[in-house]
C-alpha cells in the first residue's frame, strides 16, 4: 500500500510538481477566494491611480473607515482598519492577553498560532458532526462556566460553513458578559451567507463591549494580497489600546483607497451573491443525490462533504480532483475533525460541473 501525499491549501508549487501539472491550469476549489476576481472598475481606478504610492496614507484612515462605517451600519468610531484581519487578531490576542481561551473548532489555525505567542491555555469546543456542525449554545455556555476567559469563533466557520445565528450570538454574548469572558468572531465568510443579517454580529457591538468582530476583503472581494482587514468594537477604551500598539500605517495608502472603492460596488457584490448563492445551491442539492458523500448546509462559499464510502480517503477524492486539474481542501490537517472530510469553494458554473462529474464517479 503506498501512503499519499497531503498536501495544505497554498502547496501548488508542491503539488504541481508532484503531479506534473501547471500552475495556470489549475482550477483552485481550495482556495475561497471569489472566483470573479477583482472587480474591473476598481482594477481600473488602481492603475490610474498608482501615484497614492508616492504618498503616506492617513494615519487615522477617517475616508476608510467612514465607507465602513455605511456599509456596516455602524459608527466609524467603532472602526479599526489593519493589515489584514491577521495583523487585528495579532493586536486583540496581544491586548486582551487571556489566560484561557476556548477556541469553535474545527476551525482555522492562524488563532492557535496567534494564541501560541501569548502564554495563553488553549482549548476546543468540537461542534458535533452529528448535529451537523451545528451550535449547541446551552451547552457551549456550560463549558465556559470552567474558567475561560476569551472565546474565539468563526462565523460561518471554516472548514464546516456552518453558521449561529444572530440571536444565539446575543445569548453567548450576554453570558460571557456576565462571565467576563471576551469575544472575538470572525467574520471573513458573512458576505457570502444567503441573509447576512441573520448572521452578523456586528449589530451586537452597540449592546455589548465584550465584543470584537473582523472582517476583510480578501474572500468576498478576491483581494487576498491587499491585507486589508477591520476590526469592531464598541468598546473604545480596548480599541484606542489596540490602535496605540498597531504599527502605524500598517495598511498602504493604494489599499485604503481600493478598499473604499470595493465596499461601494454594488453590481460587482450583486453579481458576486448571485452566482454563490445560485451555485451554491446547485451543488448541494445535485451531492445530495451521490451517496458516497454527506453534505452539511453551507453558509458560506464552501461546502464540506463527508466521505461515506469504505475505504475512500480524503487524500483519494483530493487526488482524482487534483488529476482533473482541479484542486480542493483535503481536510485531514484540521484539528478536531474526525473522519474523512474534503472541502471546496464555489467557482465559475464550468468547472464547478467538473467536479461534480469527478465526484460522481467516485
Amino acid at each position: 500500500m503506498t501512503t499519499k501525499m497531503v498536501f495544505h491549501g497554498s502547496d501548488i508549487e508542491k503539488i504541481c510538481d508532484y503531479y506534473h501539472l501547471n500552475k495556470e491550469d489549475i482550477v483552485k476549489f481550495g482556495a475561497n477566494v471569489n472566483p470573479l476576481g477583482l472587480s474591473a472598475s476598481v482594477k481600473r481606478a488602481i492603475a490610474k491611480n498608482v501615484d497614492l504610492f508616492s504618498s503616506y496614507p492617513d494615519r487615522d484612515y477617517v475616508s476608510l473607515r467612514n465607507t465602513i462605517s455605511e456599509y456596516c451600519r455602524i459608527p466609524a468610531e467603532f472602526i479599526l482598519p489593519g493589515n489584514g484581519s491577521s495583523e487585528l487578531i495579532s493586536l486583540l490576542i496581544q491586548e486582551r492577553a487571556p489566560k484561557h481561551t476556548l477556541i469553535l473548532g474545527p476551525t482555522y489555525s492562524e488563532y492557535s498560532r496567534e494564541l501560541s505567542f501569548s502564554g495563553s491555555t488553549q482549548e476546543y469546543y468540537h461542534l458535533r458532526e452529528e448535529r451537523n456542525f451545528t451550535l449547541d449554545v446551552e451547552d457551549l455556555c456550560k463549558t465556559l462556566e470552567n474558567g475561560y476567559d476569551f472565546l474565539i469563533l468563526c462565523n460561518p466557520n471554516n472548514p464546516t460553513s456552518s453558521a449561529v445565528m444572530q440571536e444565539d450570538l446575543r445569548k453567548l454574548i450576554a453570558f460571557c458578559a456576565d462571565k467576563d469572558i471576551f469575544v472575538m468572531i470572525d467574520e471573513t465568510y458573512v458576505e457570502f451567507a444567503p441573509d447576512v443579517e441573520e448572521i452578523t454580529a456586528i449589530p451586537l457591538t452597540r449592546e455589548f463591549t465584550n465584543l470584537m468582530v473582523l472582517r476583510g476583503v480578501s474572500k468576498f472581494y478576491a483581494a487576498p494580497g491587499m491585507r486589508l482587514g477591520y476590526g469592531i468594537t464598541g468598546n473604545m477604551e480596548f480599541l484606542s489600546k489596540m490602535r496605540e500598539k498597531q504599527t502605524p500605517w500598517s495598511l498602504n495608502s493604494l489599499g485604503a483607497f481600493a478598499g473604499e472603492l470595493m465596499l461601494r460596488d454594488h453590481d460587482y457584490i450583486q453579481k458576486t451573491r448571485d452566482l454563490i448563492l445560485d451555485e451554491r445551491d446547485r451543488m448541494e442539492q445535485e451531492l445530495q443525490n451521490i451517496p458516497t458523500f454527506k453534505v452539511y448546509p453551507a453558509y458560506a462559499n464552501f461546502i464540506l462533504l463527508k466521505i461515506r464510502r469504505d475505504g475512500l480517503t480524503s487524500a483519494d477524492v483530493f487526488e482524482a480532483c487534483i488529476k482533473k486539474g482541479l484542486m480542493i481542501r483535503d481536510c485531514s490537517s484540521f484539528q478536531c475533525l474526525d473522519g474523512e472530510f474534503v472541502r471546496f469553494c464555489i467557482m465559475m458554473p464550468d468547472d464547478n460541473t467538473k467536479l461534480l462529474n469527478v465526484l460522481k464517479q467516485l
